[in-house]
């Protein structure tokens, strides 16, 4: 499996082409805005030879789904995606205009729910759908268990975590959600988080002051 980050839209977010020897490929959080986005990820498609079967999100913030309409027209590919941040996803457009940005049209419906779904595959890979809630109500994690490569979304960030205080986001939960769902799969696996740099979760045992606190004792949850 292969993977390349492209850092998109004024928020800064990661978007990924994760793709295996079947050239069939999936974009991890399409936050591609302007139409120069769009050509430098259908180019970077074009020179690869791939072939986009799905844009998967870990989550619906708007950022993060900026370029989902790109990926399904130009691509024809599926859109999978929790449908418990179906009201995140439908409030995008007013969320966009309170931070001056201005949008095309955004997805309104998912076509595969990650809330039901326990894997996402395309070519001959298949990613393990982990739900992983707390920054937003259906925030989910994507694992590959061959390669331990882990896309955490806005959950679990090198050396922080996602925010807690905007509309469905919850504290207690989303450090659950690490304790619980992310740390146990391994030190050894690498994070591939929706802003910032990669990282490992042994790293982020040791270092992400929010894990720490809470593995010393100093938080209750």
């Amino acid at each position: 499996m292969q993977i390349v980050k492209f850092v998109f839209n004024p928020i800064q977010e990661n978007t990924y082409v994760v793709w295996d020897d079947t050239k069939e490929c999936i974009v991890v959080d399409a936050g591609n805005l302007s139409a120069r986005e769009d050509k430098v990820l259908a180019e970077f498609i074009a020179e690869q030879g791939l072939n986009p079967v799905l844009a998967v999100n870990t989550h619906c913030h708007f950022d993060h789904i900026l370029g989902v309409e790109f990926v399904r027209s130009t691509y024809g590919a599926k859109f999978a995606a929790s449908s418990a941040d179906n009201a995140i996803m439908l409030g995008s457009k007013e969320h966009c205009a309170m931070f001056g940005i201005e949008v095309g049209e955004m997805p309104t419906t998912v076509d595969i729910d990650l809330a039901t779904t326990d894997e996402v595959r395309f070519g001959n890979t298949t990613l393990r759908v982990i739900p992983t809630p707390g920054h937003t109500p259906g925030c989910v994690s994507l694992y590959h268990e061959e390669s331990k490569s882990l896309f955490t979304g806005d959950t679990l960030f090198r050396e922080s975590i996602g925010r807690t205080d905007l509309p469905g986001g919850d504290y207690p939960t989303i450090m659950r959600s690490i304790l619980d769902k992310i740390l146990p799969l391994g030190d050894e696996v690498t994070i591939y988080p929706g802003h910032s740099d990669k990282s490992t979760i042994g790293h982020e045992s040791l270092y992400n002051p929010f894990v720490v606190e809470v593995l010393n004792n100093e938080v209750n949850l």
